[in-house]
């Protein structure tokens, strides 16, 4: 008991060592890259998501990166490759879903959730299949920064800078097709492709975010951070810029909480980029009551 507890990490309101603490742990330093990195390509992707109003299909990518990470860990491959591999096809799946429902929503929205549910079944019969450790789907599900490897970051620094180049090429058409598909098709746009191009790209994304929060909270990296953006400023520019700001600020703190706490990673870093959502409704608000008070105190000039 008394070794356990003089192992235990305790926060000291010292941040330089308290960091150098946490840091002195090789798990830590690669959580720190990961997170890093999840946290600049999961909101840049995920602020075109809730541009094109496109929840949905995130929603259903993030769930089946859990059958895909299940299925990883009972076949004793990386988990990393699971997630990627699973999100990229759900992608495809659901591009070409899309493209059969243009003439209709409902049967667009019908067929994805479909694809949901059967993934989410498969999840399921994946991990009552594996024979391992208890904690494995908690950790599929809600995230963990203790398995995260060298090679896992290496890994997610090359898929989130393939990410990010294609964002940047494609980012202007689709920035136009995104806010009037009509008209950008009228253009020339090819606003099909584009889609298609999009959803592999949040696929990537999504496959990325699970590493750190895990399947089930995988939104707290992809919407979030762009929903408070987006309350913030509707320039693209600043919108971005903002939304990765508010992805590591709630990914960092949330590594460094999770270290001095024994609840799940995922928890905190939803939670933390709740409370950046909620500040940035708050902010809006006060901005917006005292815009109309200032021309009250001048009306009578």
């Amino acid at each position: 008991m008394l070794l356990a507890d003089t192992l235990a990490p305790a926060f000291s309101w010292n941040p330089v060592a308290d960091l150098r603490e946490m840091w002195a742990y090789p798990f830590m330093v690669n959580a720190f890259r990961a997170g890093a990195v999840v946290a600049v390509v999961a909101p840049a992707v995920g602020w075109f998501m809730v541009l094109r109003r496109q929840t949905f299909a995130g929603h259903t990518l993030s769930v089946v990166a859990f059958p895909g990470a299940a299925l990883a860990t009972l076949l004793g491959i990386s988990t990393t490759l699971g997630y990627l591999g699973a999100c990229l096809t759900a992608a495809l799946v659901i591009a070409a879903l899309r493209e059969r429902g243009r003439s209709g929503g409902a049967e667009e929205s019908a067929a994805t959730g479909t694809v949901q549910a059967f993934a989410l079944a498969c999840g399921f019969l994946f991990v009552t299949l594996y024979k391992g450790l208890l904690g494995g789907p908690q950790a599929l599900l809600f995230g963990t920064f203790l398995g995260i490897t060298t090679g896992q970051v290496g890994l997610l620094a090359v898929v989130g800078a393939v990410v990010l180049a294609l964002l940047a090429v494609i980012g202007r058409p689709l920035l136009f097709a995104s806010i009037d598909e009509d008209v950008a098709a009228a253009r020339g746009v090819p606003v099909r492709l584009l889609g298609a191009g999009f959803l592999l790209l949040l696929g990537a994304a999504t496959a990325e975010a699970g590493q750190i929060t895990g399947s089930l909270l995988v939104f707290a990296l992809l919407v979030m951070p762009a929903a408070t953006a987006q309350v913030l400023t509707a320039r693209p520019v600043l919108g971005l810029a903002l939304a990765v700001a508010s992805g590591l600020t709630a990914c960092w703190l949330g590594l460094i909480a999770a270290f001095y706490q024994p609840y799940p990673l995922g928890f905190f870093v939803t939670t933390f980029a709740f409370a950046g959502f909620l500040l940035a409704h708050l902010g809006r608000a006060l901005a917006g009551a005292l815009g109309r008070a200032v021309p009250r105190t001048g009306a009578p000039a």
